[in-house]
């Protein structure tokens, strides 16, 4: 919903960027300007915090579609689409051959007069109503605040355990709720949380937009976890039961069976992302690790390993695939 006082506002020009900027370059420069007038960085200090609420204000519509188009709109309209003043059969002209005056663009004592598109009473489609019995149009009901929008960086446990994060917006600090299992990318909609209503309507939404960080060790695949699991050859090769990592719990046991190769895939029923639709697996990825140094003995031990192994190799089906 426009504001009242977008025609005196420019947004391009108090974030600094053209009219034509990209949504990714206004998100780098809103950040970037958030971060130095931020009233955590400046505590106390009322000019920097009047400063962060005008730069949010202008991102939170100019990062909207939809508010972006309805503002330049109201701009254009503003600069000139919607001026009458004198010159030609224009604005002057028409009253004065209504009222016998000849106004020429000026009225008693000289002053000139310039008719703007505005709300309120008293603006040019008023006039007209007024002359030409059409009367003023009806007031509109109380109208919802504008929406806001804002982004929050999680780390990847918190994501997937779910949380509440505080936020400071132009109207305060806010509390949102983030779901379990959100998503990285993934738009919360904080209804009532946005802009109060300038006539008694009910507040705008907080869009929220959610980062998640890298873990270390886990990887998302839906609903699932995925791990890769290193093992030595002797436990893949003689089958054993060893330790696999779950994500802020403790170590679970898990039986690996003899012959077991590299890339196999053993899953932890239940130890994945839980959500309220739906709870996913833990999937640990077998990866045979080979030793860089071997001892002498050690070597010896290989050797006398391979030669009780069949004489057959593990690529002779692949190169006889491979030939047709």
């Amino acid at each position: 919903m426009a504001s009242q006082d977008w025609l005196e506002k420019d947004f391009y020009q108090i974030l600094g960027v053209s009219k034509d900027v990209s949504d990714a370059e206004l998100k780098k420069v809103y950040r970037k300007l958030a971060r130095k007038y931020h009233p955590d960085s400046n505590p106390g200090d009322a000019a920097a915090e009047a400063k962060f609420k005008e730069i949010s204000e202008a991102f939170s519509v100019l990062s909207d579609k939809e508010q972006r188009s309805e503002y330049d709109q109201i701009r254009a309209m503003g600069t000139g689409g919607a001026r009458f003043t004198s010159g030609g059969q224009g604005f002057e002209d028409i009253f004065g051959g209504m009222f016998g005056g000849g106004m020429g663009g000026a009225g008693a004592g000289g002053q000139r007069f310039t008719f703007q598109q505005g709300g309120g009473a008293g603006g040019y489609e008023d006039l007209f109503g007024g002359m030409f019995g059409g009367g003023p149009r009806a007031p509109r009901g109380p109208r919802p605040g504008r929406d806001l929008t804002a982004s929050t960086t999680l780390d990847f446990e918190t994501a997937v355990r779910g949380d509440t994060v505080t936020l400071q917006t132009p109207n305060g600090q806010v509390k949102v709720k983030i779901p379990a299992g959100v998503e990285d990318g993934k738009r919360i909609r904080a209804r009532g949380k946005g802009e109060p209503s300038p006539d008694g309507g009910p507040a705008g939404d907080l869009i929220l937009t959610v980062q998640v960080r890298k873990h270390p060790v886990f990887e998302r695949e839906g609903h699932n976890l995925r791990v890769k699991l290193p093992v030595t050859f002797v436990e893949a090769a003689l089958g054993a039961t060893i330790e696999v990592p779950t994500l802020g719990g403790a170590p679970v046991k898990l039986k690996m069976q003899p012959g077991t190769p590299s890339g196999r895939v053993l899953r932890v029923k239940g130890r994945g992302v839980q959500t309220a639709k739906a709870t996913g697996d833990l999937l640990a990825e077998v990866q045979v690790a080979v030793p860089s140094h071997l001892s002498d003995k050690a070597k010896e031990a290989l050797e006398a390993f391979d030669a009780e192994m069949p004489d057959e190799s593990p690529r002779a089906d692949l190169l006889a695939r491979a030939n047709g």
